[in-house]
């Protein structure tokens, strides 16, 4: 990486990456909490209703954020981010203490809506300083990135899991909140000013833009088909336990993590234009072996599969569509970044019904993921379609 700004600079951004993913996963891991009798009673409707002011506020902060970078500089996009991510945390903290009352779902979706905030911020300006400050090897540093996400992604279920086997869930909202305002601290400490405007070029969206947008958009819904939905399918149809259910999520994202890694370690060796068309056709396959998975380990290795075949195909497109268009980076990666949450809202809010409403079972909702995926193969070729040949290390 070319050291256009300090270690303690990109281990910062690092670790917010980290605590970002964690405090992103932490409503989906407390799925269970959300719609037991003995804790919230959501329905599965409100349960994935309480996610669309996420979604929404994390598209608008996503898709502006290249406009409050270019007049408010990157570090205070990335410092809005964390005050909201703050804000969501001592909210989720705090609605225990409304628990059986409206009340307590309304502070639920005012905690999405200021998540949802922070990471359309928070995740626009990471992805644009890293892959700024990564120079010529930016394939690398982006999938290191979003490892580091997976990794806070990964340890959110088992957070969760623990601190409800010690009765006190809202003890991890606590920790969370004391560590995002550590780092918001430590955000006044470093410059992170990249050594070129990405703010700079001016007119409309390529034409190619769009692209990018349905991949990340597939992408999003795919991912999130997985992150939340799958406590409440094998816990209601597949009658797994809770612990076994949480340990499924959690390999999930573990291997999500393992395979960005993986790729970075490995992107001077494999084509990454042909690791990225392939993922999805992994993942077609692999939302089969979850649709039949028919207890806890066939369950558990079908979700680490899931997680592999997801584990490149977010950072790859931020970085594809970030060396293509280079000089608007900040605005491509914020506007890559609300597609991905539209996708993430699609499938959050669409499970309840399609279950409820509809009448589908979970299983039948996670085989229409292969058509997701088989949908997102093919537009992963228009997106390498340029690179014809394509080399090692690209």
């Amino acid at each position: 990486m070319v050291q256009t700004a300090s270690r303690f600079e990109i281990g910062l951004l690092y670790v917010i990456g980290v605590v970002q993913g964690l405090a992103l996963v932490t409503f989906p891991a407390a799925s269970a909490i959300f719609t037991s009798p003995g804790g919230f009673a959501l329905s599965g409707t409100q349960y994935g209703a309480m996610f669309i002011p996420q979604v929404v506020l994390a598209i608008l902060s996503a898709a502006l954020g290249g406009a409050l970078a270019s007049r408010l500089g990157l570090r205070a996009v990335l410092q809005l981010g964390l005050c909201a991510n703050l804000v969501s945390m001592l909210l989720l903290a705090a609605a225990p203490l409304l628990m059986g009352s409206l009340f307590a779902y309304i502070v639920l979706c005012l905690a999405t809506g200021a998540l949802g905030l922070g990471f359309g911020a928070t995740t626009m300006a990471l992805n644009t300083l890293v892959q700024g400050f990564a120079g010529p090897r930016q394939d690398v540093a982006m999938l290191t990135l979003n490892a580091l996400l997976g990794l806070g992604t990964a340890l959110a279920p088992l957070l969760v899991t623990f601190f409800s086997w010690l009765g006190a869930w809202w003890v991890l909202p606590v920790l969370m909140s004391l560590s995002v305002a550590a780092l918001l601290l430590a955000t006044l400490h470093a410059p992170l000013r990249l050594p070129y405007d990405v703010t700079a070029a001016a007119g409309g969206l390529p034409a190619r833009f769009w692209v990018y947008a349905a991949a990340v958009l597939l992408y999003g819904v795919a991912e999130t088909l997985t992150g939340n939905w799958t406590a409440l399918y094998l816990t209601t149809q597949r009658q797994v336990s809770p612990d076994d259910a949480a340990f499924a999520l959690t390999a999930f994202w573990i291997m999500l993590t393992l395979g960005r890694i993986l790729f970075a370690v490995l992107a001077r060796l494999l084509p990454v234009t042909l690791v990225y068309v392939g993922l999805p056709i992994l993942l077609a396959i692999a939302f089969q072996l979850v649709a039949r998975a028919g207890g806890a380990a066939s369950a558990i290795a079908a979700f680490a599969l899931v997680g592999v075949a997801c584990s490149a195909i977010l950072p790859l497109s931020l970085s594809f569509a970030g060396k293509e268009f280079a000089a608007r980076s900040a605005t491509m990666l914020g506007a890559l970044i609300a597609f991905y949450q539209l996708g993430y809202g699609v499938a959050a809010f669409g499970g309840g019904p399609l279950v409820e409403r509809v009448g589908l079972a979970y299983s039948t909702v996670f085989s229409f993921g292969s058509l997701v995926a088989l949908a997102l193969a093919a537009v992963a070729l228009f997106v390498v379609r340029r690179d014809e040949n394509p080399r090692p290390g690209r």
